[in-house]
């Protein structure tokens, strides 16, 4: 079963021009991405060349305005065909490009100013501007409203100092959105800076070497008295946790969608090494323990994909739930695990080679249980729900 007919749960969710945005994006992959993959992994990052092809074929700006050079086209599906096409292949490259089009994109389109648009957007759409988003940081974790990042007044505006950490694109992004303390403790006391990562004052030297995902850039990134003018202010003073809670959703399930898109694949691979190894003179899928596993795992997958076909379909219609998003970020990414430990299994010694696919899919998967919100806090928002 494809990706496409998995997730959708049937025909009707994407509609022709999704199909052929998918055909377009497939392309541009195969053709651009996959045959220097290796190269991007061994660098720990994704070419610039790779950010403006995608601009200039409008894979990053598509939601933003046309005056902008967006498409001005709000429909989640495309983000989703975006994600599943760059997760088969390596879900660094969902996560990196993700940052900008699922994660940053919301907070420059409905916060920024017109006089912020004009000045960012043109070069976000065109892939020449790299944004990142820094809000975790060393002493915090998944708790955002004891952040410590302090912007304190400065002449007519702030200056910046604190430390983030786990930034996807810390080391290569133009421009950063920096979560700091302007206010009281607590979650009412934070805003959202736009912040030049080439400022004086800013320092990002130390990228982290991960267990996957390694074509993501991930860095720490140091901020020593940054100033920033109030031109760089995102939204209202104070009020970026009320920001944060409502785009919450829509990362949780581009990380959910991401997650099974690969998982799909490392599915696809163990079928096909079922079907065509042989193991004590018949092919080892034809094993009843290894048949019973598979069953599980295509049944998870299918089940997996009816939840999120509803959760995509409520948030292009603005009506996503928050608990609804938790429960796909959390069930997606543990049916990715168990897939993806069942592959790395049934491929054997073959398996644990590091340069085979179902490894790269293996080392790549750890992560997604943890960020975007660990499967724990994903579980706390739930139980939340039932008045516990």
């Amino acid at each position: 079963m494809s990706v496409v007919a998995a997730i959708a749960g049937g025909p009707s969710l994407f509609e022709d021009e999704h199909d052929q945005f998918r055909v377009s994006v497939r392309q541009f992959v195969d053709d651009e991405i996959v045959p220097r993959a290796d190269i991007f992994r061994a660098a720990k990052r994704m070419s610039r060349e790779i950010w403006q092809g995608a601009g200039e074929l409008g894979y990053i700006g598509f939601m933003m305005p046309v005056q902008y050079g967006g498409g001005g086209v709000d429909d989640f599906r495309f983000n989703a065909v975006l994600n599943q096409e760059l997760a088969r292949i390596g879900f660094g490259f969902a996560s990196s490009l993700g940052i900008n089009v699922d994660v940053v994109s919301p907070y420059l389109r409905d916060l920024m100013t017109d006089e912020q648009r004009a000045r960012w957007l043109p070069a976000f759409c065109a892939g020449e501007l790299i944004t990142a988003i820094a809000l975790t940081e060393p002493s915090t974790g998944s708790d955002l409203a004891a952040v410590r990042t302090r912007a304190v007044p400065e002449g007519d505006g702030w200056a910046i100092s604190g430390a983030k950490t786990f930034v996807t694109n810390g080391s290569i992004c133009d421009l950063v959105l920096v979560l700091a303390r302007t206010g009281e403790p607590g979650a009412k006391g934070l805003s959202l800076f736009a912040v030049d990562a080439a400022a004086p004052g800013v320092n990002r030297e130390h990228k982290l070497h991960k267990l996957g995902q390694h074509e993501a850039d991930t860095a720490e990134m140091f901020f020593d008295a940054v100033h920033v003018g109030p031109d760089r202010l995102i939204g209202e003073e104070n009020a970026a946790f009320g920001y944060l809670m409502r785009n919450l959703p829509q990362e949780r399930i581009s990380c959910a969608i991401s997650a099974h898109a690969a998982a799909e694949r490392a599915f696809e691979l163990a079928l096909g090494y079922a079907r065509e190894r042989h193991a004590f003179g018949r092919p080892i899928g034809g094993h009843q323990h290894n048949k019973f596993e598979l069953a599980n795992a295509r049944t998870e997958l299918d089940v997996t994909a009816a939840w999120l076909n509803r959760c995509i379909r409520d948030h292009v219609a603005g009506s996503l739930d928050p608990v609804a998003a938790a429960k796909a970020k959390y069930w997606a990414t543990e049916v990715q695990g168990r897939v993806v430990d069942l592959g790395l299994q049934l491929f054997g010694g073959y398996g644990y080679m590091a340069e085979s696919e179902i490894a790269q899919l293996w080392t790549d998967a750890r992560v997604t249980r943890i960020f975007a919100g660990t499967s724990e806090i994903m579980r706390e928002v739930i139980g939340r729900s039932l008045g516990l």
